[in-house]
């Protein structure tokens, strides 16, 4: 049995109720050295003292013991593996030690460097033309989701146990889910849903016209976009008071943020509804993750089959922990919800050397590779490509690419690593992006890292320009 320590919940509750650790310890029936070792976790809490902590206090046993230190600890040692700190980066029980001793210290360190990134970024867009009338330090609102999502390990229980009452208790099978949610969003929210032609709404695959209350869909869509599109304007109706709880404990504060994080809340909503919790994840560990099964299995597109992968992680009944990575050819990282310890790409482009960019060159095909960090952690990667609604000769290839990756210790359950040659040994080498990667001597380096480079030897050349 894992031990349990609450040393820095534990001393804030005390403080929340202005009491000294006597105090406390007669509340709960244990001496007054027993708090103390408590609050410096040298002593793991029992489960008698939890139920006293409800029973005295009221605080659920499950809120005070929750373990967010996986991604925690994640997101240190990406934030460290910046070259600001090369010589003098801690070791890993280092970084713990700080966690289980100083959490408050933690948090506000990876706080002040996604601060020094975002200025970093602001910076740059500044030099190269950008706006100037902005703040200089901002969060974009796809990183204050994308944040908050990963607070959450990408998974709200509330939204699962709503879609799960959507239907009533009954079962609705994917090739009737169309007509069925027409149905309800006639029956009970008085909508009519209209197909529109393109030319008719150009610029738009989906449109509540509250007024009318109608629901329009462009006819560009395809099937499953279209129940997809259905099932998200019900959530966004009938849900509201729930998304706007969820909203009011997001700390995100700008108008732009709220909206953006609504929409990600309807689209977990719908994936929830379209891919049930249960029958998915049964499915998808029976098949070992073929997404292209499981897309045909439950009616959707491929890029939701393996978005609803990411929000597997209800406790008693985890899939695969996945990071999603959406790309467009470019490079630049359209979507992106992560549940492992991998850290995704936030700023410009993702690493060239992760062969999502390759899957580009072979549409349709399932791209393999297991690739390493620069902290050594390892993961495995699978990329393909998907098409976006084209509606005219003049929008030909349309097409993004998802990527899905898991650390290495779930590799026996992913059927796309069964034939692939490759293993951890021969993992390729990436870094989160050439801004902050240490890997000064890549041969794919686009430019500098933007603090602490080498001096330039004029010389001699290396495998780059920045390399000498």
């Amino acid at each position: 049995m894992l031990k349990t320590f609450i040393g820095p919940r534990l001393r804030r509750l005390r403080l929340e109720q202005g009491q000294t650790q006597a105090q406390m310890g007669r509340s709960l029936g244990v001496s007054t050295s027993y708090v103390n070792l408590l609050e410096k976790n040298e002593r793991s809490v029992s489960v008698p003292v939890m139920l006293k902590l409800f029973e005295v206090y009221g605080v659920d046993w499950r809120e005070i013991a929750e373990d967010d230190d996986t991604s925690v600890l994640a997101d240190l040692r990406a934030a460290l593996q910046d070259t600001l700190f090369d010589g003098n980066r801690p070791d890993l029980p280092q970084l713990r030690a700080a966690q289980i001793h100083s959490p408050d210290l933690v948090s506000a360190m990876l706080k002040l460097h996604r601060a020094y990134l975002a200025a970093t970024d602001q910076l740059m867009t500044m030099a190269a033309g950008g706006d100037e009338t902005g703040p200089l330090v901002m969060t974009s609102p796809e990183a204050a989701v994308h944040n908050f999502f990963r607070r959450n390990n990408n998974h709200f229980d509330s939204l699962e146990r709503a879609a799960e009452a959507f239907w009533g208790g009954r079962h609705v099978a994917p090739d009737d889910v169309y007509a069925e949610v027409k149905a309800a969003l006639r029956d009970r929210l008085g909508l009519r849903v209209r197909l529109v032609r393109v030319e008719d709404m150009p610029d738009t695959l989906r449109q509540y016209d509250e007024p009318s209350r109608e629901v329009l869909l462009s006819e560009a869509l395809d099937h499953p976009n279209r129940v997809f599109q259905l099932v998200h304007v019900a959530g966004l109706i009938e849900n509201r008071a729930l998304f706007d709880e969820i909203l009011a404990a997001s700390n995100i504060s700008d108008a732009h943020g709220l909206a953006r994080c609504r929409v990600e809340l309807a689209n977990y909503f719908a994936a929830a509804v379209l891919m049930p919790y249960g029958p998915y994840l049964a499915e998808a560990l029976a098949s070992k993750y073929d997404f292209d099964h499981l897309a045909t299995r439950f009616g959707v597109s491929f890029e939701q089959a393996c978005h609803r992968a990411t929000t597997l992680q209800r406790s008693g009944a985890q899939g695969v922990p996945f990071f999603f990575l959406r790309i467009d050819k470019a490079g630049n990282v359209t979507k992106r919800f992560n549940a492992t310890d991998f850290h995704l790409a936030e700023y410009g482009g993702a690493c060239p050397r992760l062969d999502v960019h390759t899957s580009f060159r072979m549409p349709g095909r399932i791209v393999p590779q297991f690739v390493e960090m620069p902290d050594t952690s390892q993961f495995f990667v699978f990329a393909r490509t998907v098409d976006r609604p084209s509606v005219t000769r003049h929008a030909q290839d349309v097409r993004l690419a998802v990527a899905m990756g898991c650390a290495v210790e779930h590799v026996d359950r992913i059927g796309y690593a069964e034939d692939f040659a490759a293993s951890p040994a021969h993992a390729t080498p990436i870094g989160i992006n050439c801004r902050i990667c240490p890997r000064l001597n890549c041969d794919q380096r686009a430019h500098n890292a933007m603090v602490l480079s080498e001096p330039l030897d004029e010389r001699r050349r290396g495998t780059t320009r920045y390399a000498s």
